[in-house]
C-alpha cells in the first residue's frame, strides 16, 4: 500500500494499454455527450475529425480507469479535488490504444492531519 508520504515529487510512472472499440465510443457518447461525430459515422466524415472519435469525457473516464487499475489502487488515497489543466490535445479515433503517464508535480500536507496531503 502507498501512502502520502510514500510519493515523491518528479517520480514519473508509465502504464496501461487500453483499446479502444467503436462500439464503446458510440455507447458512451450517446449516452453522454451525443455529438454526431461521435455517435454517427456519416456524419464524423463530414466533420472536422473525418471520422469517429470518442467525446473527450470518454477520454478522460479511461484514462480514470487507467489511473485506478495501475495506480490508485494500491493507494490508500481518498479521491481527488481537482482535475487542472485538462486538455484533449488530439482525438482518439476506434482501434487508438491509449496509455498514461504521471508525473508528481508537488504534495503538501493536509493542515488538519499531516500524515496525509495533496498531490499534484
Amino acid at each position: 500500500m502507498r501512502y502520502f508520504e510514500d510519493i515523491e515529487v518528479g517520480t514519473v510512472e508509465s502504464f496501461g494499454e487500453y483499446h479502444v472499440t467503436k462500439e464503446e465510443i458510440v455507447e458512451f457518447a450517446e449516452r453522454y455527450d451525443p455529438q454526431p461525430f461521435h455517435i454517427d459515422e456519416a456524419a464524423a466524415e463530414e466533420s472536422a475529425f473525418g471520422e469517429l472519435v470518442a467525446s473527450g469525457w470518454h477520454t478522460a473516464a479511461m484514462s480514470m480507469r487507467l489511473f485506478v487499475d495501475n495506480y490508485l489502487q494500491e493507494c490508500a488515497g481518498m479521491g481527488g479535488c481537482s482535475a487542472d489543466n485538462l486538455r484533449w490535445e488530439r482525438p482518439v479515433r476506434p482501434d487508438d490504444t491509449l496509455s498514461l503517464r504521471t508525473e508528481v508535480l508537488d504534495t503538501w500536507p493536509s493542515e488538519n492531519d499531516p500524515r496525509r496531503g495533496y498531490v499534484t
